[in-house]
């Protein structure tokens, strides 16, 4: 296999090559339903065959997609492709989308990259860093307060029921609140861990665990010197069921601010 710095360059390129096309399909719409409020577009279908077969043939390395699935992720090494994350924004024409990719061995991720086309930000890193903006290194993320901080928070249905009931979600929120007036929800994943890897966020509340979603953004934000764990506390890893991801600092107070919740409504947090 390729050193990662070949690795992450040659990724970068595959990525570039297919921000074109992503900013050209912009407002496409569903074409398949894959589960209540979960669709793809044909973009999704036809950016995952495109990117996954460069990536094959430039690395020799196998490629798990959302769409199209590929090798396990727990042992042995694989790319990992949101071919779109935020899929009812880019449907709907709103510019906070993207593309997401990482490279996973052994069930960690070693390389992530969001590139964010109509944005036209593109980050990237490999393991110990640093998170590299449109070519840019960025500065490790300092130890910071979650009241001087602005929080991206994941999306929720009240009435949801599942691993991280809605009802739960909607508690956490109002908590937050409390501590901070300054919460975001853009809708995606990709850019809440991001934009926490950059220090634009000071971390990011992600109820979902599709490793598609995760991998890319927990790279970056682990590469940035951020602390990354699932909600309760326990180390990320890629069959967990959540992300808690923030700058050194704020993610103490974050998880101080969870537990207090789950404490409340015991037993309604099933991971």
């Amino acid at each position: 296999m390729a050193d990662r710095t070949a690795l992450l360059a040659i990724a970068s390129q595959v990525l570039d090559s297919a921000a074109p096309r992503f900013v050209e399909g912009l407002g496409a719409p569903s074409a398949v339903q894959k589960g209540r409020n979960d669709f793809a577009t044909e973009l999704d279908l036809e950016l995952e065959r495109r990117i996954s077969e460069q990536l094959s043939q430039r690395t020799g390395i196998p490629v798990h997609g959302e769409e199209f699935g590929g090798p396990q992720l727990t042992s042995g090494t694989a790319w990992v492709l949101d071919p779109i994350d935020g899929t009812f924004n880019y449907s709907a024409g709103h510019p906070l989308s993207g593309m997401l990719l990482a490279l996973v061995e052994d069930g960690v991720p070693t390389i992530g990259l969001t590139w964010l086309p109509v944005l036209g930000q593109r980050y990237a890193a490999a393991v110990g860093g640093p998170v590299v903006l449109n070519g840019v290194p960025l500065p490790k993320l300092e130890p910071s307060k979650l009241s001087d901080a602005m929080i991206g928070f994941g999306a929720f249905n009240l009435d949801g029921e599942g691993r991280i009931p809605g009802r739960f979600r909607f508690n956490l929120l109002g908590a937050l609140s409390r501590l901070s007036g300054r919460l975001r929800m853009h809708g995606s994943t990709g850019i809440d861990l991001a934009y926490t890897a950059s220090g634009v966020l000071g971390g990011a509340v992600v109820f979902g665990h599709h490793p598609w979603d995760n991998a890319a953004g927990v790279a970056l934000v682990r590469a940035a010197g951020g602390v990354v764990t699932d909600l309760l506390g326990r180390d990320w890893t890629i069959e967990s069921g959540s992300v808690l991801a923030a700058a050194p600092g704020v993610h103490e107070e974050l998880l101080d601010l969870i537990s207090a919740c789950v404490d409340e409504v015991r037993g309604e947090v099933n991971q």
